[in-house]
């Protein structure tokens, strides 16, 4: 394989107990679903740029779950913002955590959905 190119792309595919539940967790936060697959095995979330697919698995232990991505975005706190609407808790299975400045260099918030998938979002800080 030759190395990727700038426009090709990693899709992450998380574990999810129920599609359809995934599906309506996403859709609060205000991503556009689209389930692919036959009944509730397979989803795919595009949101804009960004995509995630989900797969069934019916043993998955949300609390143990080590599943996550990295989304990499130019504004960080609109996405932020946007996600707080939701009004998820910020402690437990599903979550928001806050904003921060990290020490790698990035501003960064998580987000853990009910099946214990982390999705972290950052931007890089300005030097």
């Amino acid at each position: 394989m030759s190395a990727p190119r700038r426009d090709d792309i990693a899709v992450p595919t998380l574990p999810s107990r129920s599609v359809s539940d995934t599906l309506a967790f996403y859709r609060r936060l205000g991503f556009d679903c689209e389930i692919l697959g036959v009944g509730d095995s397979y989803a795919m979330l595009r949101p804009g740029a960004v995509e995630l697919h989900f797969l069934t698995h019916l043993g998955l232990l949300p609390d143990e779950s080590n599943a996550g991505c990295y989304i990499r975005v130019s504004d960080v706190e609109s996405i932020c913002r946007d996600f707080a609407l939701a009004q998820l808790p910020r402690r437990g299975i599903p979550r928001q955590d806050a904003l921060e400045d990290k020490a790698w260099g990035m501003r960064e918030f998580a987000i853990v959905d009910p099946d214990g998938n982390l999705l972290r979002v950052g931007q890089t800080l300005r030097q």
